[in-house]
């Protein structure tokens, strides 16, 4: 029994000192942080878009009429 226990806490000690898991929680970050601005970006770029051909719709309908 006292052995399993030992062996039990080692292995856990050695999972506990890993840092592997370190680097997926980073790269899992940078991607939560990559994408957050993505999403802002693309906000911004719609209202330009949206502007912009307004503008267009605007001036043509002007040349038409």
């Amino acid at each position: 029994m006292n052995t399993m226990l030992l062996k039990l806490y080692v292995k856990f000690q050695d999972l506990a000192s890993r840092e592997e898991g370190q680097d997926l929680v980073e790269y899992a970050l940078v991607v939560a942080l990559v994408a957050f601005g993505a999403t802002a970006g693309m906000k911004a770029l719609a209202g330009g878009l949206n502007t912009a051909f307004n503008n267009i719709s605007t001036t043509l309908a002007s040349y038409v009429s």
